[in-house]
């Protein structure tokens, strides 16, 4: 097990810290942090996750890679990635109350705007429930919600790059 941490902390560390550096300059350049970073992540995981598990089959398991190998060095990076960005994002919001009531305030005004729509589709309590549970939003929802949108496509994408990159001896 250490040759497959010894391989993958520094793609999920780098990637990790990626996004919370994605998440700060969303927000210094105006734009909604909690959505783009969302975005940023499903961009880069794959990145990642490609050089990660090209990175074990090359430099550390002699040109091979089983499928359960590179679903473990996947699993591995996306999950690190995960937790690092939603850590890093939960204690800025901690240590930012007006960025988080900022963030807050958008979701509120984009549920707003939407309102006539929303009841259209669903109905008035479906929109109530959503209103009260933005109201109720805490930091923790928001990073959590950061890392499970690391979490899901890591799965996705390491499941292709496992299959396209495996190669064992016969």
């Amino acid at each position: 097990m250490n040759r497959y941490l010894d391989s993958t902390y520094r793609f999920g560390l780098i990637g990790g810290v990626f996004c919370v550096i994605a998440f700060l300059l969303f927000q210094w350049l105006g734009y909604d942090p909690s959505n783009l970073s969302m975005l940023f992540g499903v961009v880069l995981i794959p990145i990642f996750l490609f050089l990660g598990i090209r990175f074990f089959k090359k430099d550390v398991n002699q040109g091979e890679l089983g499928f359960s190998q590179g679903m473990l060095i996947g699993f591995l990076i996306y999950t690190m990635i995960g937790v690092i960005s939603g850590l890093g994002i939960w204690f800025i919001l901690l240590i930012s109350p007006e960025l988080f009531a900022e963030l807050k305030s958008l979701k509120i005004e984009v549920l707003d705007s939407n309102k006539e729509m929303i009841i259209s589709q669903l109905n008035e309590e479906s929109f109530d429930t959503t209103y009260k549970q933005i109201l109720g939003m805490t930091e923790w929802d928001i990073a959590l919600n950061d890392f499970i949108w690391k979490i899901l496509p890591g799965l996705f994408f390491t499941i292709i790059f496992s299959i396209i990159l495996r190669k064992t001896k016969f």
